[in-house]
């Protein structure tokens, strides 16, 4: 079932709670998508849009990922936390059958105001077009399985485990059957990459996020589903075990569409 199948077949149980099933072909390791968490919160958070306010821009996400989401029934519980003269706020959580928090985010979004600020980050030197990138293949027992739904082209950087001399990575992104690009894809697709910082070890490694910061820079993209984005990540830190990393997300037209912070924990 492709990602926008799964937003969509999101149903309400009763106010403030829905819940869909999710295949385990969307998982990375024993965890559901990270990317689709996220879609799957913001999509319940919209329920709780004022009326009003039911086409305002997404304009930024936290989530924390507290615990494994198993494959399944999801359950989902949202609420609206503050209604501003411009902004919404928003919260919502993954449970447990037994009501135990698994993944949490916080939403804001916002209608346009007026102002004199207007810049943006600068395109980066993109190494090699899509069509000369090198292809990572999906190999069973070996991918997450969430990336059979994704193709991933470097341009710079080296895959995983090989050693790569410096922890960024520049990567063409495209969904393989989503023929529309909405909100729910580029949330996904902003978190769908691997850590650039596990293309510098030798040998494979267990990662995983722990939380995860996206600001989103625009509310229009090119829906094009066959066209490719990029995504320009680096590892700023690592120590501990632990590592910071941040990644910008264009779009095909040369515009950014969204900022990523991520903290993860790498096993190796």
């Amino acid at each position: 079932m492709r990602l926008t199948q799964i937003v969509a077949a999101l149903r309400v149980e009763e106010p403030g709670v829905h819940a869909v099933e999710v295949s385990d072909d969307w998982t990375q390791g024993r965890t559901l998508f990270g990317g689709l968490q996220a879609a799957l919160l913001v999509r319940a958070m919209r329920s709780q849009l004022p009326a009003a306010d039911a086409q305002l821009a997404l304009r930024s996400l936290q989530v924390t990922f507290v615990a494994p989401v198993f494959a399944g029934r999801l359950r989902i519980r949202s609420r609206l936390l503050r209604t501003g003269k411009s902004a919404v706020h928003c919260e919502a959580r993954i449970e447990s059958a037994d009501g135990h928090t698994e993944c949490l985010a916080v939403a804001v979004f916002g209608r346009s105001r007026p102002s004199a600020l207007s810049f943006a980050p600068s395109r980066p030197v993109v190494a090699r077009d899509p069509q000369a990138s090198r292809q990572i293949e999906w190999l069973a027992g070996a991918s997450p399985l969430f990336t059979r739904y994704l193709e991933q082209r470097w341009s710079a950087g080296g895959f995983p485990f090989t050693a790569a001399a410096e922890p960024h990575t520049q990567i063409h992104l495209r969904y393989r059957d989503e023929p529309c690009i909405d909100e729910s894809l580029v949330i996904a697709l902003a978190d769908s990459i691997p850590s650039p910082a596990i293309s510098t070890l030798r040998e494979p490694a267990m990662a995983s996020s722990l939380g995860w910061t996206l600001e989103m820079l625009r509310d229009t993209w090119p829906t094009d589903g066959t066209r490719f984005w990029l995504m320009d990540a680096v590892a700023d830190a690592a120590a501990d075990g632990y590592v910071s990393q941040s990644a910008t997300l264009w779009s095909d037209d040369d515009r950014p569409v969204a900022l990523s912070r991520q903290s993860a924990v790498v096993f190796g």
